[in-house]
């Protein structure tokens, strides 16, 4: 059986071209989403999903509109095959099927791209954080207290000046303030042992 599915991501657009396409096509059932694809929770590509059985095909007018990314697209493919069903988009006339060798062809294909494509974000976040280190820049948040602030910080402990009235001080918590002190002690041991 032939199943299709049809998404458009506003409801001011409107699932004709999809639709015909798929009854063209012989599509015995065709369910629907009004909701862009960058959302993971797809009602009607679920109830698709759940709907099809082993031998069946799910088909969509073009490959964008079943996955948010390549990722994305080869999650869903291979949940299908698992449960023994093929797919097919009609816009790049590609189907997947495991029991032919063409469709196996294609899914490792489909498989490779999203690791190509997982790879090259890691690859470019990496970088990005090489260059902003290479400037002095470092993730996550600025210091709240600052090297001056340090050495008062630790007059202070040394007085014995509550750890609830030096958080106060800096508008932090308690937990921050011994974060602090143990960053110190630990940067005094290193000092210690040269």
């Amino acid at each position: 059986m032939k199943i299709g599915y049809a998404r458009v991501s506003t409801g001011l657009q409107n699932l004709d071209l999809q639709e015909d396409s798929l009854n063209k096509f012989s599509c015995e059932k065709i369910f629907t989403d009004h909701i862009s694809g960058a959302k993971s929770n797809r009602p009607g590509l679920e109830m698709a999903i759940d709907f099809v059985r082993s031998g069946d095909t799910l088909v969509v007018w073009r490959l964008d509109r079943l996955g948010r990314n390549m990722e994305d697209l080869i999650s869903i493919v291979n949940r299908l095959n698992e449960r023994g069903v093929s797919f097919h988009s009609l816009q790049e006339n590609i189907t997947m099927d495991k029991s032919s060798s063409t469709g196996q062809l294609m899914f490792h294909l489909f498989a490779a791209f999203a690791e190509f494509e997982r790879n090259l974000i890691l690859e470019r976040s990496a970088a990005g954080r090489a260059a902003a280190r290479a400037r002095g820049r470092f993730g996550g948040r600025p210091e709240k207290l600052k090297t001056q602030d340090l050495e008062l910080l630790k007059t202070l402990v040394d007085s014995g000046t509550p750890i609830k009235t030096i958080a106060e001080r800096w508008n932090v918590s308690r937990t921050t303030i011994y974060r602090y002190l143990d960053k110190m002690e630990e940067k005094d041991g290193k000092t210690n042992a040269h």
